[in-house]
């Protein structure tokens, strides 16, 4: 009991302790209190947002620059061969127009249905790329596929069996594919345009 009411009265006295220490490193701090609490000056704040301004401006005039290249690009046909990343079932396929692409598992568009892919992650070319955040604007990019064909897996064998219990069992199983190709991928207005909105319905 007495070992239990020593620990009690050290643990009860710490707070005092601490508070002491406090106050005494206030006493002894070496600037006065005044000074400890002064905010800088309107004048040093008026610099600081003269820089600031200064520096936006710059950037602006750059990003500009970055994106009357792309345009002029774009409009001349100069950009080459287009790529883009898309998000697709659940997964991201680079794709370039021309390429093929395995979509596994059940998925509702039927042999020789034309889709476009709207889920557009990133898309570049040579010398530029465009980055969405996560996804680039609706009818920036235009991606269009065709289902090429609908088929099944190869056959997946699962064997369990238990030793010693005269347990076994083989199942077969055979997962849908869809196989798409990308036609063509188009990059439809200019890069700093502001988002337009489309009338047809948005397909996957």
């Amino acid at each position: 009991m007495e070992f239990l009411a020593k620990g009690l009265l050290s643990v009860a006295r710490q707070p005092r302790l601490i508070n002491n220490l406090t106050q005494t490193f206030r006493a002894l701090s070496i600037t006065p209190h005044l000074m400890q609490q002064q905010k800088p000056s309107l004048v040093k704040n008026a610099a600081l947002a003269n820089k600031n301004d200064k520096v936006s401006e710059v950037e602006q005039k750059e990003c500009q620059d970055v994106f009357n290249k792309v345009n002029t690009q774009l409009a001349e046909r100069k950009e080459g061969r287009l790529f883009a990343i898309v998000h697709l079932c659940g997964k991201q396929f680079k794709v370039t127009a021309g390429d093929i692409i395995l979509v596994e598992g059940y998925w509702p568009p039927t042999i020789g249905d034309e889709i476009r892919l709207e889920k557009v992650l990133l898309a570049g070319a040579k010398d530029f790329t465009l980055i969405g955040r996560p996804l680039l604007p609706q009818g920036l990019v235009n991606i269009k596929a065709t289902i090429i064909e609908k088929t099944l897996t190869h056959t997946k064998t699962h064997f369990k069996k238990k030793r010693r219990k005269q347990f076994m069992r083989i199942n077969f199983q055979r997962s849908p594919n869809t196989m798409i190709r990308i036609n063509t991928i188009e990059v439809e207005r200019k890069v700093d345009d502001p988002a337009q909105v489309i009338s047809e319905p948005r397909i996957f």
